[in-house]
């Protein structure tokens, strides 16, 4: 023990700074995607995204509080910026698609890396993410699912949106605190 603080490996903590950039970097491509279907008129598949984006900086931040609680420096990286020109309406959501994959395998990665560290209070908090990303992944591939149909009709994806999607809560009950809190 350092001070009252639990001893967090190395390794999982250069790891996790890595994945806050990832986090920041999912949260402003999702900005993005939202403006470009704001700017389509398609206000149900903005504001998914705008909800997909304030759901990925709050993981950056639950994963910047779980190093301020263990003692360590969180590092705040640079991002590259997102992708912004899409061709139709489906470009966005198979990008999206293809970006919980990523963090799914990043997550994951992120668990090992605490396993192999013996750090389990570590892989015990990738736990909750790990889980996430197999509801993000579910998600977001029915939508791709929604939207490759609705491609000649936009309007179908905003009425199942509208259906299906209504009420959702931003982060659910068990989620890791936030830093700043409920921001």
């Amino acid at each position: 023990m350092v001070g009252s603080r639990a001893v967090t490996a190395q390794a999982f903590i250069d790891a996790l700074n890595e994945q806050i950039g990832e986090e920041f970097a999912a949260s402003q491509q999702y900005v993005a995607v939202a403006v470009h279907y704001d700017a389509q008129t398609l206000p149900r598949l903005a504001a998914f995204f705008y909800r997909q984006a304030i759901e990925e900086r709050n993981h950056a931040m639950m994963m910047i509080q779980y190093l301020l609680d263990a003692g360590a420096e969180p590092v705040i990286p640079s991002v590259a910026g997102p992708q912004t020109r899409f061709d139709d309406i489906v470009a966005p959501v198979a990008l999206a698609l293809d970006q919980e994959r990523r963090v799914a395998d990043q997550v994951t990665r992120l668990a090992a890396v605490a396993r192999d560290a013996g750090d389990y209070a570590s892989e015990q908090f990738m736990s909750w993410f790990i889980k996430e990303q197999v509801e993000e992944i579910a998600s977001m591939n029915d939508l791709l699912t929604v939207v490759t149909r609705a491609q000649n009709d936009p309007m179908r994806a905003e009425e199942f949106l509208a259906r299906e999607r209504a009420g959702e809560a931003a982060e659910p009950a068990g989620a890791p605190a936030a830093a700043g809190g409920a921001l």
